[in-house]
């Protein structure tokens, strides 16, 4: 990496910049970032003895593609690590994939399925070869499209959960686990997919609202009978009891006694379970624990025998004519046979209510009695919850904490076990005997017949819950792990929180002997479109990022996501927002073209205070301000204010204000004009370091093209140096003020923007003499020659301007106008007074609700005397 040094430059004040008269990015931007990556400036060096800083990246799924949640979190993460750099730290971004089991199975299953196909004809073996063949050739696109958006990831330390070191890994704390009894192995409920034919976690499943039956069944006869009601008929094949409240007056005969099953010839036992609401329904419900996890755990309580009558495909099992039969045939089949015997007392139809689906093959889910493995999560949950409340942790927002602890103090023991082929295999061999070992990463494996390895694979959460330390090399104590274990920060969205967030902790805890994973969590919201709704094909507003990057560039994608961006707040999203962006960096590249060309420079130092004028002090002391405001809203998260704060200096402040204040500086030359160069230079300099982190592509073409030096990526972030001028501030404040009433004047009499009119200032006991030809200019205001009449006279701020607008000014209309004006803000201080005269409102009222009302009654007064003054200085007619 070669010296940021500055490159030899003419000293001429008006030179032409190196730079297109219109920023077009898709020039730009690819080259840039190829750039940037050949020079190293994202790459991590463990060796190094700069204060680490450390964010990993969610590791997408390497059958994705980079949607706008993507691109909206991975700019926040860029802009994070793009300022640490630039603040000294050595910084590490760490990228990488997830393996993502059920998503990449299908993907390959169903290109099998064209050619005929199915897993089982290749073999384990040859379709896990297949899987990878895949993956090199198809998998990972979004690598490129990550480039695309500019990630300053570490790209020579990419990771993917089932290469080798990361493997080893998974082995590793499975057995320490495992040899710690927190991993075991048992029966229970669990979310099958019948297409899948894999039990799956709760992140994958998606629930929605379907169209059902509910019907109420008879059980037993007479005086002994029993009303359930189910959406689920065919599942009563497996009942093996029904449960009622044991305070329920209506049942308390029944309980201990047994109930004729219909259609099966069974009996089966009336129990009484708390679990049961007497409120709901009839009071009663069908138990089966086979398949319904609340009957499972009623099935435990009560010692019932558990039926499974449904096998992994969904199709009935038990003897009889329903045999054979498809789950949502069978449905139909049963509820017709009961109503044949009359035990139907009531049917609801269509009934709607909330069912599981597969999240890859959208498939109905069922609840199936299943031998799986489990991880005893009572202990890990524990300490992942200490280490928020004792403060090791940070959950930012803060009010996001409660929903960690809601979830995690009452997590169920984490179901690992997937019956897949495609990811990490479970390393545990069964022997002839019953005997079960599991075998750690340097052990080998028992030999001999009859032995054979478990078939299942772990839960993709299990790997990617270690990837803060996994890719760092553990279980090896390498450099990298001493070096950037913790993690900084972790920027992930509030829907993962119970996910992956919490087996983070829970594994990050365990095995780096009780230090978390990271200090601060921050969580955001999700993309939703303009109008608040949630993005998806199905609705029809899905949005492809790389459309809108290749259509407005990537800076102006990342700048209208960051503007969005409240902590843990949802963000609404448009594509007129991001041509509104587009508009900001053409601003940006054209401002800051013009200034160059009048000469701004960063040669040299700044002159002192006492040798600029108020409008150079002015400009630094809001540049210091801005700086201190911007580092403490990055300290809080807050991408949104941050970026706004930005948009507002930039646009309003040096571009609309200072660069055209300085354009008569310019005109007049001499020593002013230099000096106001060199502060033109310092304020580009700083402020296209600090929208950098945000829009990286257009800053960094802008700044080596006016700074001469490598590259802004690996610039020093500026600093707040203290100075402040509020004499200044206040100074330019009033000719803002002034001259933004000025032009408010002109609209309304509808005056074109570039008209010249003639006007006599009087600045008598106001700062703004020394201003006098900036104001002339900004308001195309000529000199008050011979003949001079105005026609109208503006008091404003303590200055007064008169304008002879002969020929150009209605001034019936605009006495009309100002009248109107001024009976609304007298409204306005009648009412405002009345309020603050109100000893019961005051009582009641907060102090923030107060200084609202005198705030307004301070406004008022000054509009009453601004448009009287108007008024008095229109002609007598």
């Amino acid at each position: 990496m070669t010296d940021n040094t500055q490159r030899p430059d003419s000293g001429h004040a008006d030179r032409t910049p190196d730079l297109p008269t219109q920023y077009a990015p898709a020039d730009v931007e690819g080259p840039l970032y190829e750039r940037w990556v050949e020079r190293g400036y994202f790459e991590a060096d463990a060796k190094s003895e700069k204060e680490p800083y450390t964010i990993v990246i969610p590791p997408p799924n390497v059958t994705g593609s980079l949607h706008l949640g993507h691109a909206f979190e991975h700019t926040l993460i860029d802009s994070l690590t793009r300022r640490k750099r630039m603040q000294g730290y050595e910084v590490l971004w760490q990228p990488g994939m997830d393996h993502a089991g059920i998503a990449t199975q299908n993907v390959v299953e169903r290109e099998l399925a064209k050619e005929g196909k199915s897993r089982h004809d290749l073999g384990r073996e040859a379709f896990v070869e297949r899987v990878w063949q895949w993956k090199g050739e198809s998998g990972g696109q979004i690598s490129g499209q990550m480039r695309r958006l500019g990630d300053g990831v570490a790209w020579s330390r990419e990771r993917f959960t089932m290469d080798e070191g990361l493997s080893k890994a998974v082995q590793t704390i499975f057995k320490k686990l495992y040899d710690d009894e927190l991993i075991y192995r048992a029966e229970r409920i669990i979310n099958w997919c019948p297409r899948c034919l894999t039990a799956i976690s709760d992140i994958e499943v998606e629930y929605q609202d379907d169209e059902g039956e509910l019907v109420s069944i008879r059980y037993g006869e007479g005086d002994s009978s029993i009303v359930v009601a189910t959406t689920r008929a065919e599942t009563m094949l497996g009942d093996t009891a029904v449960a009622v409240h044991p305070e329920d007056e209506r049942y308390q005969h029944l309980i201990g006694t047994e109930i004729e099953l219909p259609l099966t010839g069974r009996r089966i036992p009336v129990v009484a379970d708390e679990h049961v609401d007497p409120e709901f329904g009839t009071g009663a419900v069908k138990v089966t624990p086979a398949h319904d996890p609340n009957d499972f755990e009623i099935g435990r309580r009560h010692d019932l025998p558990s039926l499974t009558v449904l096998d992994e495909h969904g199709v009935i099992t038990v003897h009889g004519p329903f045999l054979g039969l498809d789950r949502f045939e069978a449905r139909s089949t049963i509820v017709g046979a009961l109503r044949a015997e009359g035990r139907i007392v009531a049917e609801k139809r269509p009934y709607t209510h909330s069912v599981g689906h597969c999240s890859r093959c959208k498939t109905t889910l069922e609840p199936r009695q299943s031998m799986q493995w489990w991880v005893k999560t009572a202990p890990l949950a524990k300490n992942a919850a200490d280490a928020v409340r004792d403060g090791k942790v940070k959950i930012h927002p803060e009010e996001m904490s409660k929903r960690y602890f809601d979830w995690v103090d009452n997590l169920h023991d984490w179901c690992i076990s997937r019956q897949l082929w495609w990811g990490h295999r479970i390393p545990v061999w069964y022997g002839p005997d019953g005997e079960m070992v599991c075998v750690g990463p340097d052990e080998q494996p028992p030999a001999g017949e009859g032995w054979h390895q478990e078939t299942d694979v772990l839960d993709t959460w299990f790997s990617s819950g270690l990837w803060p330390f996994s890719t760092l090399g553990w279980p090896e104590k390498t450099e990298s792990v001493e070096k950037f274990y913790p993690n900084s920060v972790l920027v992930t969205g509030y829907d993962i929180l119970f996910f992956w967030v919490v087996r983070m902790m829970m594994f990050g805890l365990y095995a780096m002997d009780g230090t978390p994973p990271f200090h601060t969590i921050a969580l955001h919201g999700m993309v939703r479109d303009q109008f608040g709704k949630k993005m998806s094909k199905s609705f029809g507003n899905a949005v492809n990022p790389l459309d809108w990057m290749d259509k407005y560039g990537s800076d102006a994608v990342r700048f209208t996501l960051a503007r969005g961006a409240n902590p843990g707040v949802d963000v609404p999203i448009g594509e007129d927002w991001v041509q509104g962006s587009r508009n900001f960096a053409n601003k940006i590249w054209n401002a800051t073209r013009f200034a160059m060309m009048n000469g701004a420079t960063v040669e040299g130092d700044l002159p002192p205070a006492e040798q600029l004028s108020a409008t150079d002090r002015w400009i630094l002391s809001r540049l210091n301000a801005v700086v201190a405001e911007v580092d403490a809203l990055y300290d809080d998260y807050q991408f949104a204010k941050l970026s706004d704060a930005l948009f507002h200096f930039a646009w309003d402040e040096v571009f609309d204000w200072y660069v055209e204040l300085s354009k008569t500086t310019f005109q007049k030359g001499g020593p002013e004009a230099e000096a106001s160069r060199r502060v033109l230079g310092e304020v580009l300099d700083v402020t296209l370091k600090l929208l950098h982190p945000v829009v990286p592509f257009v800053t960094e073409t802008l700044w080596t093209t006016l700074t001469g030096k490598e590259s802004i990526v690996i610039a020093d972030w500026p600093k707040d140096s203290g100075f402040r001028d509020a004499a200044a501030e206040q100074e330019i404040a009033t000719l803002q003020q002034v001259v933004t009433e000025v032009r408010r004047f002109r609209s309304d009499q509808g005056l074109q923007p570039g008209q010249k009119v003639p006007a006599r200032l009087d600045l008598t006991g106001t700062a703004l003499a020394a201003h006098e030809d900036a104001m002339r200019s900004l308001l195309r205001l000529q000199p008050a020659g011979e003949g001079f009449a105005a026609t109208a006279s503006l008091p404003v701020a303590g200055a007064t301007v008169a304008l002879d607008l002969s020929g150009t000014i209605d001034v019936e209309a605009e006495r009309k106008r100002l009248t109107k004006a001024l009976a609304a803000a007298e409204k306005d201080k009648a009412q405002s007074t009345a309020k603050l005269g109100n000893e019961a409102f005051l009582a009641k009222a907060a102090e923030a609700a107060v200084e609202k009302i005198r705030k307004r009654l301070e406004t008022a007064d000054a509009d009453i005397e601004r448009l009287s003054a108007q008024l008095a200085g229109l002609p007598q007619g």
